[in-house]
């Protein structure tokens, strides 16, 4: 008769997808306004596999050691960086590297065009595979400035890119410890879970597919307030490889691509950040592979 309420149950929320241009506001928080630009399509097909194959042949890739826990790993994708500054994320620093290449300058002042946003550093990620991959972060660094926006330029086989909402911070209480080791009844501190640590069961989640010459644009509390991962999506068969495809040249390019038959892509991304003040600069990055993204810093005034 006096049993225990029944405990209030929760639904996982649906994952919301986005797929159709235009500019989407993704949440509202005390840090203010998340919001994303998707524009499909900003490099035409035939320019995009051009410039796709040029990054892949004649970018310095090359794989980073990173740490996890205290523990050294090679990070499963290749990179290259440039920017006049080092950039410097979870104990690894890239060098830094002003001599852009031409079709990057030109990469830069596209999505400088289309964002309205300046650009002065440029992160390349090559996932060559199904088997590489990036985890679920933010670019949150202090290097970045306060609520940077970033933008993520596309290029090769489709990966969907997957973003979570941060859970709310959680205090735990634990009791404290005594002179001899023995919980204390007066001793009780509060202590906040870390963002790793958090329950991520019930958060909202976002995917956008994001195919060849796609462009996405993170902007306002993004960094603040999601994390965000990348997913090979299934080739036909399901077996997850890159899909072949073939390199023609772009009617505004230069020189032509190089002769041959249908290539298998991999994934390209450019991550790149504009300037913060006259003291402070933030990188650009760029990725090979399936996706590119771009970083952008409002300047502050000084």
């Amino acid at each position: 008769l006096f049993g225990s309420p029944p405990k209030p149950t929760r639904d996982v929320p649906p994952v919301r997808v986005i797929e159709k241009e235009g500019e989407y506001e993704i949440s509202h928080g005390p840090s203010g306004v998340s919001r994303l630009l998707l524009v499909p399509g900003l490099l035409p097909p035939e320019e995009a596999d051009w410039i796709f194959s040029k990054l892949l042949a004649e970018l310095p890739w090359s794989q980073k050691t990173n740490y996890r826990q205290g523990e050294a790993y090679e990070e499963p994708r290749l990179t290259c960086w440039y920017g006049e500054l080092p950039y410097t994320y979870s104990r690894s620093t890239m060098a830094a590297n002003a001599q852009w290449p031409a079709l990057l300058q030109r990469l830069r002042e596209a999505v400088a065009k289309r964002s309205g946003c300046s650009f002065n550093s440029l992160l390349c990620n090559l996932y060559r595979d199904g088997r590489d991959s990036i985890g679920w972060h933010s670019d949150d660094e202090a290097s970045l400035g306060r609520r940077p926006t970033i933008a993520s330029l596309s290029l090769g086989d489709t990966r969907v890119f997957s973003l979570r909402k941060i859970p709310p911070p959680v205090r735990r209480e634990q009791a404290g410890r005594g002179p001899a080791g023995h919980a204390h009844p007066l001793r009780v501190c509060l202590c906040l879970i870390q963002e790793e640590e958090a329950d991520y069961t019930y958060v909202e989640r976002i995917q956008v597919p994001l195919s060849h010459g796609t462009l996405l644009l993170m902007s306002g509390s993004t960094q603040d307030d999601w994390q965000r991962l990348r997913v090979l999506c299934p080739a036909p068969g399901g077996e997850g490889v890159p899909r072949p495809r073939s390199s023609h040249q772009p009617d505004l390019q230069e020189h032509p691509p190089r002769a041959g038959g249908p290539q298998s892509r991999n994934q390209a991304e450019i991550h790149a950040p504009a300037a913060l003040n006259r003291q402070v600069q933030v990188p650009v990055h760029t990725s090979l592979g399936q996706s590119s993204h771009a970083q952008q810093v409002p300047q502050r005034s000084e």
